[in-house]
């Protein structure tokens, strides 16, 4: 049901049975390597293009959280998916893979909890007993679209941010065991008129406020009560500028409780990352992988995952347009 003015509730308690996480050689490299289900230790995987690799990818994370689940393929009803290549062809083709009926997204990198979202809709309204919810990015692939190839060697100004390779997958069911979906938040398009594409966790800051304001008023929480609120890719950047924003709109949210995504994936040892990961796997990646696990083993009971995406194009930079951002919440609660 509505709650506020965009924010479901969900009292039939979709739940995530299955996730699971595929990355690359430099996601390998960081600290969140353990929580991933496969690693591949080069960004070809096999195949004779960056974009063959990313859709191989996506495939076998949805492969293995079907299997982890105890299911096949014909059991699940829907397959929605996002990613940041032109019309969305990581998820169209792996959807063609799959052979499930497919609802492609795009939100930018706040993709995977746009698919969460919808798909819990899907599964308490009893739409869907078993929905496939993923999001996926590639460095290469979208470094080649929306900057310069990597062969380019361009370099990089401090606010820049390193796109995640990864594919990330939650399978969500009626009824089942694991973490709940209880709650979503649908974020509104912001723009603050930043117009740098190397500085995006700038432009998507001012949306990850606004809808972790709008999640707070519409449940009539306070943002205590959860145990961890994790923003998508603002990196350290954009987590300095929304800590900022929140308390000035009046919100007080601990430190220790607040963090990103895109900080958390890659390790200081890794310096060509800059100011942290982006892309829509990296929200995908943390969640399904790192945050959910600790979920599992007790140490989180309540956290707010908020994917953060930033609404640009090659064309619209080249047409001197800003760069809109959006962010999407869901609120995950573990029931021991």
């Amino acid at each position: 049901m509505l709650q506020g003015h965009q924010t479901w509730v969900f009292p039939n308690k979709p739940t995530i049975i299955s996730t699971a996480t595929v990355g690359g050689p430099f996601e390998a490299e960081g600290p969140l390597a353990g929580d991933f289900d496969l690693l591949h230790g080069d960004l070809w995987l096999g195949q004779d293009s960056y974009e063959k690799a990313e859709k191989k990818m996506l495939e076998e994370a949805c492969e293995t959280a079907i299997k982890k689940a105890g299911l096949q393929k014909q059991d699940i009803q829907f397959f929605l998916s996002g990613d940041l290549l032109d019309q969305i062809i990581t998820s169209s083709f792996t959807a063609r893979t799959l052979n499930v009926p497919f609802i492609g997204l795009y939100g930018a990198c706040a993709s995977s909890m746009e698919s969460l979202s919808l798909g819990s809709l899907i599964v308490d309204n009893g739409y869907g007993n078993y929905v496939l919810c993923a999001a996926s990015s590639h460095n290469a692939t979208a470094e080649k679209q929306y900057r310069y190839p990597t062969e380019y060697g361009s370099q990089k100004p401090p606010t820049a941010q390193w796109t995640v390779t990864s594919s990330g997958v939650a399978l969500l069911a009626a009824e089942g065991d694991g973490p709940i979906v209880t709650s979503s938040t649908i974020g509104r398009v912001v723009d603050m008129g930043i117009t740098d594409p190397f500085n995006m966790g700038s432009a998507m800051a001012p949306a990850a406020v606004d809808t972790i304001t709008a999640h707070i008023r519409d449940l009539r929480i306070s943002p205590g009560d959860y145990d961890l609120i994790a923003t998508g890719d603002l990196g350290h950047v954009g987590h300095r500028i929304a800590g900022d924003l929140l308390k000035k709109h009046g919100l007080d949210v601990p430190e220790d409780i607040f963090t990103d995504c895109g900080m958390l994936i890659y390790g200081e040892n890794q310096p060509e990352v800059l100011a942290g990961g982006s892309g829509c796997g990296c929200s995908a990646a943390v969640a399904y992988g790192h945050i959910l696990n600790r979920m599992k083993k007790g140490e989180l009971k309540r956290v707010l995952l908020v994917a953060t995406g930033a609404l640009l194009s090659p064309l619209t930079y080249q047409q001197k347009e800003s760069i809109p951002g959006i962010a999407h919440a869901v609120a995950i609660e573990y029931n021991y």
